[in-house]
């Protein structure tokens, strides 16, 4: 779960640790990932349950950075990454990730 998220803090050299938490009352699990460059203080929670299939379905993504009072919600990875990339890394950063999201959308239109 969150694949390219993992991917794209390691890259960034963030550092992460994971956790499960099945809340007692919903049907929805949670996953939280606390993040960051020296200290863990922003935290991605991502809400999800479980189809009649057994797959996966992600209802939302919750990201608080530090300092942040509300969360800002998130329908989907890309729009997380497209927020993460814009408000977390350094203008070098934004130019690699930028480079690397058209080389994919390039690829994805030639196939």
């Amino acid at each position: 779960m969150l694949a390219r998220t993992k991917t794209f803090l390691k890259a960034n050299q963030f550092h992460y640790e994971k956790t499960y938490i099945r809340p007692m009352m919903v049907p929805q699990h949670v996953y939280v990932l606390r993040f960051g460059k020296k200290k863990l203080n922003n935290r991605l929670i991502a809400k999800y349950s479980h189809s009649l299939l057994g797959r996966l379905k992600i209802d939302e993504f919750d990201l608080r950075l530090h300092g942040q009072h509300n969360p800002r919600v998130f329908q989907t990875e890309n729009e997380l990454l497209d927020y993460l990339a814009s408000h977390v890394l350094t203008d070098e950063g934004r130019e690699r990730y930028e480079h690397v999201r058209k080389s994919l959308q390039h690829e994805e239109t030639h196939e």
